[in-house]
């Protein structure tokens, strides 16, 4: 009885498992699941817009905030420098010389005004009618308060101006500190509102400025321009009647304004609504699609269910044969159409590692058909393949790297025999012996440091993108990259941090390029960029630019902020060559150009640029000849006391008076000589004539000046440097305490503790040192501490900009006072403008030098200037 049952119960089981009552089930499950996840997803979609339209809220009102930040700050610094103008020149002399120096805004966006103590317009641009504003509450702030605040008022118009404008002011100070007047810029409201967007904002947005007062300064709907109302800042319900559900203030740092930002509900939300719209309809289609092919299937199910019955014997019989095996076999029964054409391959049976490798079970496996398993295979050949077996018939074998999803390995060994039917195939793994193949290529034609492709690959796929153009036309540039500064970082922080900035500059250049361009590391700090363009060449020229800005940008490495700049040389293809050695030493050449430009920019190949590389040549080969026959000449630089204005001291510096181009400057022989071992010869020559020349001085009665001489790289490297420097005072008689080394931190950061041992012998004999170009390096506080030092040496590229820029300010006050508490002596060069030497003074700087006191000088004209009555050597 109990058998019977469970027979019973057995066969009702099957019954309910077959298809043809299990699909209606399945299919209503299916409908509810499609209606669940369309309702699902378009309240996502609700979410997702109003998360999207909040984005955007804030998006618009930071770029606002920053654009009406930009204006105000624009606006407050016409209003100091016209303070600044009448402090100097008088209310009726300052709009006048602003205006000859171009630093007036233009009149016909902005109306600057002078106010007496008055209230009486004294001086406007563009000139207006002379009217009182002695009643007005921007004139009564600042009467009524000494404050240093720009006050903003509201929209307000008076006799001179009748358009309504807003209205910016400052206070006027006499000598005294007492109130002497205001200065006032006017601006149109609308200027304020200007970046008003309908792609950002629709038809119904807002963007308008609230004062902290409540009332509003500007406020602009679509093409609607309005002023003047009130609003509490600080109520939010206030806030979104006025501008809506999406609506946003925020307030302006240091000023009594707030921006404010508002976007229509109904626009911001019409996206959704159409999306919305769109997944009803889907849901509506794939619902009735489903119930469609239900009815098909559930027509077909007991044919399917035969079918299956089939597969599993057959299974079965081969499974015993291949259960053992480490391959992937697979048995497979051609499907024909209507027509008798193979259409796809159903799978009758497969093993163990079958299923292991295309990651299901064995079951599932056996129950589909080739196309289902792989979708893809119609589309990328396989299909075709096996198709084409079963045609030729026989067993075919082959190596093939994987692109389907599906299979859980890269590299397979396939091989595949047509049977009666169908196919018998075979799978093998063979990821492991292909990827140590990879790595041993990948390691020969990539650097390993960045992991970019090195010269070799560079080359190699070089002269791939050539025969591309060739066939196909359009350009090639070939781009050749060098940093500038990194000898620096590399010298002044390690060998790892040079690595880590040469891995960091590699990502920067990598994410900078587009999918068909290649980047390279060609050695050392060079870079090669391929850029292949089928249309304009000027189209790569962004690319360049987005190269050399990324670069640019500071980098953090072993805790030390640095920055480098990149010099670019650019050769095309066919222009500029028709090979790749001849684009490379092109792209070289072009490179070099870039350098002597100044560095940090992009060059393109001309042929001159061969000519300047002979012109190199000549004068390196020039070079080896011109010190033996007396082609150098010094010249002298005064060094004065601040304080005194004494001239203590000169610096020697080099000139080439070459028999044909008459003088070079150093700045085009000094790194050629440095480049060649030149200039440890050089340099010695220019010690020697140095202190003899200090010692003639002194035998012609002048007091005794302490004579400065640059010491290079190579030559403070060199090993003979302190016997040098001691002939050198032996030969001419010069007292040592007359002379000084000048070094920069580059060179002693290069080896530290070799450096300083160096610089103490020299300060040992008596000779002073002093570190040149201090704050353009990388040296530490702690190693500045140990220096055997007595002056550092302010480079001029901060001095040139003392008055102007408060950054080269504050940067030269802070080495003054760190040279001081370290009881050394600071010493300005550059010093051309009386400006930068009242800045020098009333910091505390001890020395300058410069073209403000006197030029480099032959030692003759040197005499008589400290010969002058007025000008007496300390």
């Amino acid at each position: 009885m109990n058998a019977t049952k469970e027979s019973l119960r057995a066969r009702w089981l099957r019954r309910g498992l077959d298809t043809h009552v299990s699909l209606p089930l399945f299919a209503l499950l299916l409908l509810v699941a499609i209606w669940l996840v369309t309702f699902h997803e378009i309240d996502a979609e609700r979410l997702h817009a109003q998360e999207a339209a909040n984005d955007s809220l804030h998006e618009i009102l930071g770029t606002y905030e920053a654009q009406v930040a930009r204006s105000i700050d624009g606006i407050d610094q016409t209003l100091r420098m016209v303070k600044y103008a009448v402090e100097r020149k008088g209310a009726l002399g300052a709009l006048p010389e602003l205006g000859r120096e171009g630093l007036l805004p233009p009149g016909v966006l902005f109306v600057v005004s002078i106010v007496d103590r008055n209230g009486v317009t004294v001086a406007s641009n563009p000139r207006a009618l002379s009217i009182s504003v002695a009643d007005q509450a921007y004139f009564k702030f600042h009467q009524q308060r000494d404050s240093g605040a720009t006050f903003v008022s509201p929209v307000l118009r008076d006799a001179a101006n009748s358009e309504w404008h807003l209205h910016f002011t400052r206070r006027l100070d006499d000598d005294s500190g007492n109130f002497a007047g205001i200065v006032i810029v006017e601006a149109d409201p609308a200027y304020f509102t200007s970046s008003y967007e309908r792609s950002r904002l629709g038809e119904h947005g807002m963007l308008g400025l609230v004062g902290s007062d409540g009332v509003v300064r500007a406020l602009r709907t679509g093409d609607q321009m309005s002023f003047g109302q009130r609003l509490d800042p600080d109520n939010d319900q206030a806030l979104q009647q006025l501008g809506g559900t999406y609506s946003g203030l925020r307030e302006l740092h240091g000023l009594a304004l707030n921006v404010m930002v508002a976007l229509d509900e109904n626009e911001v939300m019409a996206g959704f609504a159409r999306q919305r719209r769109e997944k009803l309809w889907e849901g509506v289609i794939v619902s009735a699609a489903l119930v469609f092919v239900a009815g098909l299937v559930w027509a077909w199910s007991w044919q399917g269910a035969r079918t299956r019955a089939r597969m599993r014997r057959a299974q079965e019989t081969y499974a015993a044969a291949s259960a053992a095996s480490l391959d992937a076999f697979f048995v497979m029964r051609e499907m024909r159409d209507a027509h008798g054409d193979i259409v796809d391959f159903r799978i009758v049976d497969a093993n163990i590692r079958a299923a292991q490798m295309m990651g299901c079970s064995k079951q599932h496996l056996c129950s589909t058909t080739f196309c289902t398993l792989i979708p893809d295979a119609r589309d990328n050949g396989m299909l075709a393949h096996l198709i084409e077996v079963m045609q030729t018939g026989g067993m075919h074998e082959q190596e093939w790297q994987s692109t389907v999803p599906q299979l859980r390995a890269r590299w397979l060994h396939q091989q595949v025999v047509a049977v009666s039917g169908g196919l018998v195939a075979s799978l093998r793994d063979i990821s492991e012996r292909k990827l140590a193949e990879e790595r041993m290529l990948h390691l020969a034609h990539h650097d390993t440091l960045t992991g970019l492709p090195n010269r070799s690959l560079i080359a190699d796929r070089l002269e791939m993108t050539i025969a591309q153009a060739q066939r196909n036309g359009g350009a090639v540039l070939v781009a050749f990259i060098d940093l500038d500064g990194f000898k620096l970082v590399n010298d002044g922080l390690g060998h790892n941090a040079g690595d880590e900035l040469l891995k960091v500059v590699a990502d920067r250049m990598s994410g900078c390029l587009r999918a068909s361009d290649t980047v390279g590391r060609f050695g050392g700090d060079e870079f090669v960029l391929l850029l292949p363009e089928p249309g304009e060449v000027v189209d790569a020229a962004p690319v360049l630019e987005r190269v050399r800005e990324a670069v640019l940008q500071s980098i953090s490495v072993c805790g030390q902020e640095v920055q480098v700049s990149c010099s670019i040389g650019v050769a095309v293809y066919p222009d500029d060559g028709r090979d790749a050695e001849t684009l490379l030493m092109n792209a070289d050449a072009a490179m070099y150009r870039a350098k002597d430009m100044g560095k940090n920019n992009c060059q393109f190949y001309t042929r001159e640029m061969n000519a300047t590389i002979e012109e190199k040549l000549v004068l390196l080969e020039g070079l080896r000849s011109a010190l033996d026959e007396g082609q150098f000449r010094l010249v002298y630089q005064p060094k004065v006391d601040l304080h005194t204005g004494r001239v203590f001291g000169v610096e020697a510096l080099v000139r080439w008076e070459h028999p044909e181009q008459g003088v070079i400057g150093p700045d085009r022989f000094i790194p050629l000589a440095e480049e060649s071992g030149i200039i440890v010869a050089l340099g010695e020559w220019v010690l020697r004539t140095a202190c003899a020349q200090n010692r003639a001085w002194q035998d012609q009665g002048f007091a005794p000046l302490r004579i400065s001489v640059n010491v290079s790289p190579r030559q403070f490297e060199e090993q003979l440097l302190v016997q040098r420097v001691q002939r050198a005072l032996a030969d001419s008689g010069l007292a040592a305490q007359w002379l000084e080394l000048e070094v920069t931190e580059g060179v002693i950061m290069r080896d530290l503790q070799q450096a300083v041992a160096k610089m103490a012998q020299v300060r040992a004999m008596g000779v002073s040192l002093s570190i040149d170009d201090f704050g353009t390096g990388y040296s530490s506080l702690s190693a500045l501490k140990s220096f055997p030092i007595s002056t550092l040496k302010i480079d001029k590229s901060f001095v040139r900009d003392l008055g102007r820029s408060m950054g080269d300010e504050a940067i030269a006050s802070s080495i003054i006072g760190l040279a001081h508490r370290l009881k050394l002596r600071v010493i300005a060069e550059g010093v051309e403008t009386e400006q930068q030497r009242s800045f020098l003074r009333e910091n505390g700087c001890d020395e300058m030098q410069g073209y403000l006191f006197s030029r480099p000088l032959p030692p003759e004209q040197l005499a008589q200037l400290l010969a002058a009555p007025a000008v007496k050597a300390a």
